[in-house]
């Protein structure tokens, strides 16, 4: 198993054990979008700056929505050997091409919640539920 495999297993575990869901069931539809393509629209990616890499598409490793089915949080996940926040760049590309504000970094071990309007990210222990960033 891939190392990064064992960094999805444990982020799709902490998701669930925080009430997300992957599937419609009794608690409600599923609000978790796995590998949700994207395209960068121009002005989107020059808001981003020329420190950025040039991508004009990609994927969000998860999409969680809000109770009305809207984009809420991008989770960016990484390999268990990387550093979560290196991914702060793409992650707030995928966030700003999906107007959310709220970003989770993880790599199965770290995790940081991004509050795009607030500042820096920071470290947490949990992820946040679906009704509470």
């Amino acid at each position: 198993m891939s190392k990064e495999a064992k960094a999805r297993i444990k982020i799709n575990k902490l998701l669930e054990e925080s009430g997300w869901r992957f599937f419609d069931n009794a608690e409600g539809k599923a609000n978790i979008v796995l590998e949700n393509h994207i395209k960068i629209d121009k002005s989107s990616q020059d808001k981003l700056g020329d420190d950025f890499q040039n991508t004009k598409s990609g994927f969000i490793d998860y999409l969680l929505l809000d109770d009305k089915g809207f984009p809420f949080i991008v989770l960016e996940a990484k390999k268990e050997e990387i550093n979560p926040l290196f991914a702060k760049e793409q992650a707030r590309k995928y966030a700003q091409s999906q107007n959310c504000r709220f970003i989770i970094l993880s790599n199965g071990n770290q995790h940081y919640l991004w509050d795009l309007q607030r500042g820096n990210p920071n470290i947490i222990t949990t992820f946040p539920t679906p009704d509470k960033v």
